[in-house]
C-alpha cells in the first residue's frame, strides 16, 4: 500500500478521476521500498534497444511512421548522445547519406525521400546532423543548400508573422519553433524572417499561462488586425517549450523596450502546477487535469531553464568567475563525457531551482525506464523513440542546471569576427553569442542514485548536446567557439 495520500475526489467519479486513481495506483506500485529497491540507469539495457533499432531496424508497429523518418533517426541519435555514446565513422556515415536523401530539390527536408519539405522533418534532419555530420565532402553539413532552404522558410510564412508547417499546411508553434532552431544553427536567422512573429507567439499565450498551439487571425476588408487574437486551444507542454524557446530565439532580434512581451510569471506557475504530486512520483503532465507523461519530463521539466533568458531568477545565477589549477576540457561527443566533479553534490546543500529536480529523476527512473530497454509514458506501456528521447532529456535537465553566463558571453564576443556585410550584424552576433552563453553551473548538479547515472547536460533551447551545438554554429557562422571549461573549486 502507498504511503503517499491519492488525489481527492469530489465523489462524483468521471472518466478522467477513475483513469488518474488507476494510474496513481499503478505508479505507487514503483515506489522504492525495501521490497523493491530504487533502480538505478539501466544503460546497457537503453543503448542495446537503440542499436538493436539503428542496425536491425524498427519494429512493424513503426510502418506508420513513415512520414517521420527524421524524427526517428533524430530520437535516435540524440538519445545515443545522451547517454554518452556515439556511432563508429561508418555507421555515422551511412546516417549522413540517409539523412541527405530525405533533402527536397527546392529546399528544407520532407519525412522521407521523394516527400514535401515540413519544417518538423527540417528539424530533425538538421539536429541528426549535428549529431554525426561534419564539415567537408561527403559530411552532410556543406550540402544542406541553406540559400533554397531559406526560400523554403519565407514560402510558409503568414501575414501575421506564423509559419505553416508546410505550404498549404496548418500554423502550429512547433513548426515556428523547428524553423527559428535550424535558422539559428545554419546561420539563415533574419529580420525579414522573423517580422511579426514576437507579436504572434505572444497572441498563443493562454489565460493559464501556459501556450497553445496557434492564435485566431483577424481580418478587416483583407486588412490583418493586431487583436483580438485569443488563443486556440488550451495551454499544453509540448506548445509552451515551443513557444517560450522561439521567443529566447529572437530575444537579440526584437530589442528594449519590446513591442509585444509575454507574461512571464503567470507562465511560471502554469509550469509549475504542471509537476505531479508525490504519488505520481513527480512526473510532469501536459495539460491541466491530464495524466502524468514521460514525454512532458523535457517539454515542461525542460522550459524552466529558458526562463532564467528572459531574468526569471533561480537558485543560482552565474558560473564561477576564477580559473583553477584543475580546469578540464569539455568533452561530450563520441562517446566521450567531460570529466566528473570529485564528489555528487547532496541534495541537503544545494538549494532547489523552480521545481522538484530529485522527484523528476525518480519519475523516469523509476516509472519511465521499461526493464527490456527504452524509456517511456508510463507503466504498463511499451517503450518508444519518442518517450527515450523524452525522458532523457527531461532526466538530464533534472541533473544539471545549465543558465546563462555573462562570462561565457565575454569570451564568445572577444573571438568574435565580423565576417559578413549585412544590415543586421549587430542582431546576428547576439543571436550567435546568446545561443552559446549556456553553462553548466558548477556545484549544482543533483542525481538520484550516483555518479553513474550521470547524462550529457543538454542545450536548454535546442535539446543538443553542449559540444554539438558550439561545433555546427562555429561553422556557419565561420566563428572561433571558445572551449568550454569544467571549472573545479579548490
Amino acid at each position: 500500500m502507498s504511503i503517499y495520500r491519492p488525489t481527492p475526489t469530489d465523489s462524483f467519479p468521471t472518466d478522467t478521476s477513475v483513469l488518474q486513481g488507476e494510474t496513481e495506483e499503478t505508479l505507487s506500485k514503483h515506489i522504492p521500498s525495501p521490497e523493491y529497491p530504487a533502480q538505478p540507469l539501466n544503460r546497457n539495457a537503453h543503448l542495446q534497444w537503440l542499436v538493436r533499432n539503428m542496425v536491425q531496424g524498427f519494429p512493424t508497429r513503426y510502418t506508420s511512421q513513415d512520414a517521420s523518418q527524421p524524427w526517428l533517426m533524430f530520437w535516435t541519435l540524440q538519445s545515443l548522445s545522451t547517454l554518452q555514446a556515439g556511432l563508429d565513422s561508418g555507421n555515422k556515415q551511412k546516417a549522413i547519406d540517409t539523412i541527405m536523401s530525405w533533402q527536397y530539390p527546392e529546399g528544407g527536408f520532407g519525412g522521407g525521400p521523394g516527400q514535401a519539405p515540413h519544417l518538423l522533418a527540417t528539424y530533425a534532419s538538421v539536429c541528426a546532423l549535428a549529431n554525426v555530420g561534419r564539415p567537408g565532402p561527403g559530411g552532410g553539413w556543406d550540402e544542406i543548400d541553406r540559400e533554397k532552404m531559406y526560400k523554403f522558410f519565407l514560402s510558409v510564412k503568414q501575414a501575421d508573422g506564423s509559419f505553416t508547417v508546410m505550404r498549404h499546411g496548418e500554423v502550429d508553434v512547433r513548426g515556428i519553433y523547428c524553423l527559428l532552431v535550424v535558422a539559428t544553427l545554419l546561420d539563415l536567422l533574419t529580420p525579414e524572417l522573423v517580422a511579426g512573429t514576437p507579436a504572434f507567439l505572444a497572441s498563443c499565450q493562454t489565460y493559464e499561462g501556459g501556450f497553445s498551439s496557434s492564435s485566431q487571425p483577424y481580418f478587416s476588408s483583407g486588412t490583418l488586425l493586431s487583436s483580438p487574437r485569443p488563443p486556440l486551444g488550451e495551454a499544453h507542454g509540448g506548445y509552451t517549450f515551443c513557444a517560450l524557446a522561439s521567443w529566447v530565439l529572437i530575444k537579440s532580434f526584437q530589442p528594449p523596450p519590446y513591442g509585444v512581451d509575454i507574461d512571464v510569471k503567470r507562465l511560471l506557475r502554469w509550469l509549475v502546477m504542471m509537476q505531479g504530486s508525490e504519488i505520481e512520483l513527480g512526473g510532469f503532465k501536459g495539460r491541466t487535469n491530464k495524466l502524468v507523461d514521460g514525454c512532458y519530463s523535457w517539454w515542461v521539466g525542460g522550459a524552466f531553464a529558458l526562463l532564467e533568458m528572459l531574468g526569471m531568477p533561480a537558485a543560482r545565477t552565474e558560473a564561477p568567475t576564477a580559473h583553477s589549477d584543475t580546469d578540464d576540457e569539455w568533452d561530450d561527443v563520441d562517446g566521450q563525457s567531460y570529466p566528473l566533479r570529485p564528489s555528487v553534490v547532496q541534495y541537503s546543500t544545494v538549494p532547489d531551482t523552480l521545481f522538484n529536480r530529485k522527484a523528476l529523476q525518480e519519475y523516469v527512473l523509476y516509472a519511465g525506464q521499461h526493464p527490456t530497454g527504452g524509456l517511456r509514458d508510463k507503466p504498463p506501456k511499451t517503450s518508444d523513440a519518442y518517450h527515450t528521447l523524452g525522458c532523457l532529456s527531461g532526466l538530464a535537465s533534472a541533473q544539471h542546471h545549465v543558465t546563462p553566463s555573462t562570462r561565457r558571453r565575454e569570451e564568445i564576443t572577444l573571438l568574435w569576427e565580423s565576417n559578413t556585410e549585412c544590415a543586421f550584424t549587430e542582431q546576428r552576433k547576439s543571436a550567435f553569442i546568446d545561443a552559446l552563453a549556456w553553462v553548466e553551473e558548477e556545484g549544482a548538479s543533483k542525481y538520484v542514485g550516483s555518479s553513474a547515472d550521470r547524462l550529457n547536460a543538454m542545450h536548454p533551447v535546442f535539446n543538443l548536446t553542449m559540444t554539438h551545438t558550439d561545433t555546427m554554429m562555429g561553422h556557419f557562422y565561420q566563428q572561433t567557439v571558445p572551449p568550454r571549461l569544467m571549472r573545479r573549486n579548490v
